[in-house]
């Protein structure tokens, strides 16, 4: 293991040179390519760089004990020991975790579709909390979020609302929360008292570039209309609303938040771009996975992924048997432990199987 982070080391120092080049930064592609290795470099290198100070320190300590004499201090070097041996043991386990190879999505933005499902104006309740979760979760992260589609209903949930979360690993955060997400409570709508079992699905898509998913033209039906509101009310006098079917495919994406044509065009494409790039993944997720079922989840959103319950304050996530009673602090968007904690069995999963 040493001998692979030395050679990362020195991987990291070429790379921080090679940004810093005037050459490579006027090649966009070649400098973001870089830039993703550097920061995937960093971690590993300061933990790295940790581990090498922390064995260091045990040798120091070690030598202490051969050579003195006194008890008392004798005693002490056998305290800091002990210390250095768990947190070197810890930091072995973590570099263990952190040499597992990314995913080169996992820097990606995001686009994120919530759809209510079983539960009717509820489970719209729920799509909307749901969305507030993650837009808190994002804004702690520094993330930037824009709305790119919305369906809303009086009560002012949704029944559905697309939106993109731009930031640092936004996908490698995010990307376990594909699925479906059950809430059991009381609705504001319910008079009886009486818990209800509604449901949403999440999907996250990484959000694809122009180079990663070609388009061509001829494979687009494109189809203009009057933009409408709630319950049908014309909201709009010109045919700026947007449908783009990807004829190959099948795939039909509608947009028409945005007053302009162009806009509304652009935004359809970039979520037609991010759901063909999802479906190409998961031709490769399925052909990787025919043998095994992952612990995490395949991401399909028809998959039964965390249930709310807020009865009892708990929430559970069912693919890591994770449970946690803290709900009000998590639908505040402080689900951080979860995400770490679906993260560290995914990597530990990839560990196991050599991946």
């Amino acid at each position: 293991m040493l001998d692979k982070m030395e050679k990362l080391h020195h991987r990291y120092s070429e790379v921080e040179k090679m940004i810093s080049d005037p050459a490579v930064i006027s090649d966009q592609k070649r400098y973001k390519e870089l830039m993703m290795e550097y920061s995937n470099l960093k971690d590993i290198d300061d933990a790295y760089l940790e581990y090498k100070k922390m064995i260091e320190e045990l040798a120091d300590a070690r030598e202490m004990i051969a050579e003195e004499s006194d008890p008392e201090m004798k005693e002490m070097a056998k305290e800091e020991i002990k210390e250095l041996e768990s947190s070197v043991e810890s930091m072995e386990a973590r570099i263990k975790l952190l040499l597992v190879p990314k995913d080169p999505l996992d820097g990606k933005n995001i686009i994120m579709e919530i759809r209510a499902g079983t539960g009717g104006d509820e489970a719209a309740l729920f799509a909307a909390d749901l969305y507030r979760m993650y837009s808190r979760y994002s804004e702690s992260k520094g993330w930037k979020i824009e709305v790119m589609s919305s369906s809303e209903i009086e009560l002012g949930g949704f029944k559905e609302i697309v939106f993109s979360i731009n930031g640092k690993g936004v996908y490698g955060d995010l990307r376990y929360e594909s699925g479906g997400h059950r809430v059991q409570r009381i609705p504001i709508t319910e008079s009886g008292g009486r818990i209800q079992t509604s449901a949403a699905t999440v999907a996250v898509l990484p959000e694809a570039e122009e180079t990663d998913i070609e388009i061509k033209n001829e494979d687009l039906k494109i189809d203009v209309f009057r933009s409408s509101g709630p319950g049908g009310q014309s909201v709009n006098t010109t045919d700026s609303a947007v449908r783009i079917t990807h004829l190959p495919t099948g795939l039909v994406v509608s947009q028409q938040d945005e007053k302009s044509q162009i806009k509304n065009k652009a935004k359809a494409l970039r979520v037609l771009r991010s759901r063909l790039l999802e479906m190409e993944e998961q031709k490769k997720n399925a052909e990787r996975a025919a043998d095994r079922k992952s612990q995490v989840g395949s991401g399909d959103r028809s998959e039964r992924i965390r249930t709310y319950n807020f009865p009892q304050g708990r929430c559970t996530d069912h693919r890591i048997n994770l449970t946690l009673y803290k709900l009000d602090t998590i639908m505040q968007g402080n689900i951080g432990e979860i995400i770490d904690a679906l993260k560290m069995s995914a990597q530990e999963e990839a560990l196991q199987k050599g991946e």
